[in-house]
């Protein structure tokens, strides 16, 4: 009985390698069937994290690592020149890294440029506080309150004319 050992490659099993893992390589020298799993679990690597990793590498240097692993199979698939030709055709059914959520090296932002976006937001802060300390050093630092109702009423309300005493008898 065979007992997978390291649980964590388990919880982050994604069907996004099936097609991959499940695809048939061909058959050993005993004519057992193989797929992309049997061989890797056979060489004692885990087939979803290697999936994962072949999936991360550029599409050239992938096939190559899954050739060398289908030819290092002591009862694998007999023709040795076939080897590249299979892992070219199970390349192709991976995941492209570029599908995935995690962003790639060339978007994201360089260093000198977030440096500068710091610094532009810092000296656009600096110049609100200055404007704000020079605002209120012109008003005399007074801060003014709502206008009394009462007063502006009283200032503006017609005050009737009493007519001048009369000098007349």
């Amino acid at each position: 009985m065979i007992e997978m050992t390291n649980s964590t490659s388990i919880s982050g099993l994604g069907s996004e390698f099936d097609a991959f893992l499940f695809s048939p390589i061909g058959a050993d020298r005993n004519d057992t069937p193989l797929s992309v799993l049997s061989v890797l679990a056979r060489l004692d690597i885990d087939p979803w994290q290697e999936a994962g990793e072949l999936a991360r590498l550029p599409r050239d240097a992938a096939t190559q690592r899954l050739a060398s692993s289908i030819a290092a199979l002591p009862d694998g698939p007999s023709a040795p020149h076939e080897h590249g030709i299979i892992a070219v055709r199970l390349i192709a059914l991976l995941p492209r890294q570029s599908n995935s959520k995690t962003p790639s090296l060339e978007s994201l932002p360089n260093v000198d440029d977030v440096a500068k976006f710091r610094t532009g937001v810092y000296m656009y802060v600096v110049l609100i506080v200055v404007m704000l300390a020079a605002q209120w050093i012109v008003t005399g630092g007074q801060m003014r309150g709502p206008i009394d109702r009462a007063d502006a009423s009283a200032s503006s309300a017609v005050v009737p004319q009493t007519p001048a005493p009369n000098s007349d008898p």
